[in-house]
This record gives C-alpha cells, structure tokens and sequence, in this order.
C-alpha cells in the first residue's frame, strides 16, 4: 500500500493512494491517521487493504490538496552519516567502521512540496537524497538482519537537507547543521514493505533547478537496511512511527569543486526513489 496524509499542516487526513497511481482514497473513516498506533496494528491495517480491495474507499479531489508527511507524531529521527561508499569517498572520509548515528529533530519534518527554508547567515546549505525507513514493531535488541526488517512498517523518500557550516565549522556534533526549521521533507507516501521487496536495489536521484546532481543506488549502501536498523535497536528503543534517514549517495555540493554550489534563495531542488515517489521544494530564506 501508499498510504498518505493530504491536507492543511495540521490538519491532515489519512489517504491511500490507488494501484493506478492517481486516484486518491479517503481512509478518515477506518483510521483516525497513519501514525505509530497505526503502524503496529496489523488488523486495523488489514481492514484497509480490504476495505481498498472491494472499492468501499471515497475519492478524493487531489486538485489543489497539499502532501503532508505521510506519518504524523513522529517519536524520533534517526540519522545515518557517511553511508555510501562513493559519498564517503567524495568527501574525503574514511569508511566508517560502524554506523555514524546522529538525530535531527521531529520537528524539522515537513510536507515533500513544501517550502524549505534557507538558514539566516547560511552560506552552505545543501541536498541530501535519502531512504527512510519507518519502524512498524516495537525494536530493542534486535538480533539479525532479518529480525531488523521483520519491525520495518514501510518506506519513504527523504530529503536530509545540511548546512555544512553549521554541521562542521562550527564546533561540538554534528546537530547544529541538521536541525534547522524545515530541514526534513518527507514522503509523498509511506510505501509499506510487502511493495519494496529489496531495499538495497533502488535508485535515487536529485535535481537542482533541472540538472541532475546525484544519481546512485541503495546498493552502494556501506551499512544495508536490515544491518542499520539492527545495529540502532542496540543502543535505543525504536518505536512504531520513528524515522530512520539511512543516508545518501555522492553528488552532494560539499563534495564538489570551488565554488561549491549551495543552495539559495530561489532555487529548486527535486528528488525521487524508485517506487516511493517524487519530491520538488522551492528554498527561501528564513
């Protein structure tokens, strides 16, 4: 299934979004949303899909309707840095040994459409093109891979927006970089794991302003899925709804040439994954 929240921010509903990829089916009288509670309720997800399977599910007129993230009360944002080996080596990094861990706020989540702010005094914001995984099952301890995926809801497509000054010029973690006002657009849709069969065999791309900035595959992927979401239940309790931003391929515009091409003002910035839908924001200043 997509599942989906459509409305004002705030005041979102719940949706699915039809097999023909276009229609759109009010779930707001089966759920209250798509939240953790929902996530780990297996029979109240099963009475959506058949509820969608016999055409009981109302349209919805998509014209002019707002994506909201396609999860709402998010507990926490679990960030995986350096996780690609050709985003490692663009960087200059060494490969990481264990996963490099780091939280951007819940607060920082956004609509996939939604404006994106630019930082006062940021002169080096960047794109970040990323999969997140959403926990479905209450995860502390997990002991192998196929546990790990076992406690995964679905999928989505995330965009870890960075301030690279902030993140490493100006002293301490790396949180002062991550957690600026709207830094974490996400979805259109929470693609649920029956549909992505493989997580480690999807593209992802980012456009700024029309022109392809990066172009890689999950399959670059240091530290896979199943290993991320393992190696995190060691050290926290995942619960139904949390976010884990499992990390990006190379392209980034810290790892380009002076001068170095951050974003500003105006400028346009577009990203997809296979299967898990397509995002473009307009950045502005803050």
């Amino acid at each position: 299934m997509k599942l989906l929240r459509v409305g004002t921010a705030g005041a979102e509903r719940p949706a699915l979004l039809d097999p023909d990829g276009t229609t759109l089916r009010d779930l707001s009288g089966l759920v209250a949303d798509i939240d953790g509670d929902l996530l780990a309720d297996d029979a109240a997800l099963d009475r959506i899909r058949a509820a969608a399977a016999a055409g009981e599910l109302p349209a919805l007129d998509a014209a002019g309707l707002r994506t909201g993230p396609p999860i709402a009360r998010i507990g926490k944002v679990v960030c995986i840095g350096l996780n690609y080996h050709d985003h490692a080596a663009e960087t200059g990094a060494a490969t990481p040994g264990e996963p490099v861990v780091f939280f951007k706020a819940a607060d920082t989540v956004v609509g996939p459409n939604d404006t994106v702010l630019v930082p006062r005094k940021s002169e080096k914001t960047d794109w970040e093109v990323e999969l997140a995984v959403v926990i479905g099952r209450t995860a502390r301890y997990l002991g192998s891979p196929e546990e790990a995926l076992a406690h995964v809801a679905g999928y989505a497509v995330a965009h870890d927006v960075s301030e690279r000054e902030f993140q490493i010029e100006r002293g301490g973690t790396w949180d002062k970089g991550k957690n600026c006002e709207t830094f974490n657009p996400l979805g259109p849709w929470l693609v649920t794991r029956d549909e992505v069969p493989d997580p480690q065999a999807l593209s992802l791309k980012l456009w700024v302003n029309g022109e392809l900035k990066q172009d890689g595959s999950t399959a670059d992927q240091i530290f896979p899925v199943a290993e991320v979401v393992r190696y995190v239940s060691q050290f926290m309790t995942l619960y139904p709804g949390d976010v884990i931003n499992t990390g990006t391929p190379a392209g980034v515009a810290m790892g380009r040439p002076e001068p170095k091409p951050y974003l500003r003002s105006g400028d346009v910035v577009e990203l997809e994954i296979d299967g898990l839908g397509r995002q473009r924001q307009e950045f502005k200043d803050a």
